[in-house]
């Protein structure tokens, strides 16, 4: 496949999570169906105009409120216990300027893997707090979503594409259509690593990992790591395929 302005290596990744088909409303939980199959890689694709979110604030707080209250039986019966939860979460993303990106990820990484509790059981007993079903993946809610603005003071970025999951932005993709021939992943991953991260840092707190592309390779990495320390997403005892084929088969293995 070949590249140029109109026809992104953007584009063809957002087409392959979500099959090419755009939602313009906000979308319940479970993988993107049509007609009874999984449409694309099973993730909506929602514009970043449709999300119900504002431009300074890095999770989709209405996404992440119905997910608290569909996967945890004792907010459901107190729905305002999910405030409780939101404030924390919200915490943790503000506190980053001063914390630190590495040590807030890590803490937020703890609510992800489900190892909070909060005192929501009968006569206060602490019970699990769920932000994502690992069980049933049918419980959460996938999206996808291009041109993910975040402003945080005087600062706006723009990432090419952005993969939340019940509100959460979990994975964030930087795709270079290479114009020119110098241009490759490392051009995507530095942007990632010493703007973004910098700039918007807030973005970052709930992040599992980052990928750059070209079209023609692909590396990921988490928040902080090194750009030399990105690697290429391999199979076990898989070896290199071609360039475009490499990078489908990485982001259909990573993000299925």
């Amino acid at each position: 496949m070949t590249f140029n302005e109109a026809n992104t290596v953007e584009a063809f990744i957002r087409d392959l999570l979500c099959g090419g088909i755009v939602h313009h409303t906000t979308v319940g939980p479970g993988l993107a169906r049509r007609s009874g199959h999984v449409s694309g890689l099973g993730w909506h694709f929602l514009s970043n105009l449709n999300l119900p979110r504002q431009v300074h604030e890095p999770l989709v707080e209405g996404h992440l409120r119905d997910a608290l209250i569909r996967l945890n039986p004792s907010i459901a019966a107190r729905p305002d216990r999910v405030d409780d939860v939101v404030y924390r979460l919200r915490a943790i993303v503000i506190g980053v300027r001063t914390d630190g990106l590495v040590k807030a990820n890590e803490e937020f990484a703890t609510w992800i893997r489900g190892e909070k509790s909060m005192p929501f059981g009968a006569n206060g007993e602490h019970v699990t707090i769920k932000l994502i079903d690992f069980d049933d993946f049918e419980q959460n809610q996938y999206v996808v979503s291009q041109q993910y603005t975040l402003r945080a003071g005087k600062t706006e970025k723009r990432a090419d594409l952005v993969l939340l999951v019940n509100g959460l932005p979990l994975v964030l993709i930087e795709a270079k259509t290479p114009v020119r021939s110098s241009q490759s992943w490392l051009d995507g991953a530095l942007q990632v690593h010493e703007y973004y991260e910098r700039n918007v840092p807030e973005l970052f707190v709930p992040n599992v990992f980052s990928i750059a592309t070209e079209g023609k390779e692909l590396r990921y990495g988490a928040v902080r790591m090194p750009v030399e320390l990105w690697g290429p997403w391999r199979l076990e005892d898989e070896s290199a395929p071609p360039a475009m084929l490499e990078v489908e088969k990485a982001v259909t293995s990573m993000l299925r």
